[in-house]
């Protein structure tokens, strides 16, 4: 039994250096959002080269500026129960969206440009407003309405396709405004 007071040295079992202080694990994530393991260096033998639900490949680092996937956050001393890991939209460092966020943005747009029943026009600008939606910016309040507005043109089908490609990278505000 260790004596009050006890400092940790770097010949003690389980001994890490950031273990004095708080600290973001590495997360795993496949290139589809799918969550593999979130605490990457603290638990590296849940780690997979490939995503077991979808078969992509993992990543754990921004494509963009190579800095780590924020994963669980350590707080010595405390243990986090009940806690699901939500993978990031977008880089802490670099501000570029991860895999999963472009390619959600990048289908939702698509799907925009196949709405039967908008003007082409309509279309574009249902397409413009998917990127505020995504990015929970000062514009998303009037990106929300717009979407609002011509998902009333269009059927429930495709307002349901819709919220099956932005409901994993859209914040809560947006998913109770979009789809109560």
């Amino acid at each position: 039994m260790r004596e009050e007071g006890y400092k940790m040295r770097q010949d003690d079992y389980w001994y890490t250096p950031r273990q004095e202080k708080s600290w973001y694990d590495t997360a795993q994530v496949c290139v589809n959002g799918h969550t593999i393991n979130d605490t990457y260096i603290k638990y590296p033998d849940r780690n997979q080269k490939f995503c077991d639900k979808c078969g992509e490949k993992t990543i754990t680092t921004c494509q963009g500026c190579n800095t780590s996937i924020r994963g669980e956050y350590h707080v010595p001393g405390v243990a986090s129960i009940g806690f699901t890991y939500t993978p990031p939209g977008y880089c802490h460092e670099c501000g570029k969206a991860y895999p999963w966020t472009e390619a959600a943005i990048e289908a939702a747009k698509e799907l925009a440009k196949e709405v039967e029943g908008l003007t082409p026009e309509e279309q574009e600008l249902l397409s413009k407003s998917i990127d505020e939606i995504v990015k929970n910016g000062p514009k998303t309040v009037v990106a929300t309405t717009r979407f609002k507005k011509l998902a009333t043109k269009f059927g429930s089908g495709i307002g349901t396709a819709f919220k099956d490609i932005l409901v994993d990278v859209v914040s809560e505000g947006v998913k109770k405004s979009l789809w109560p």
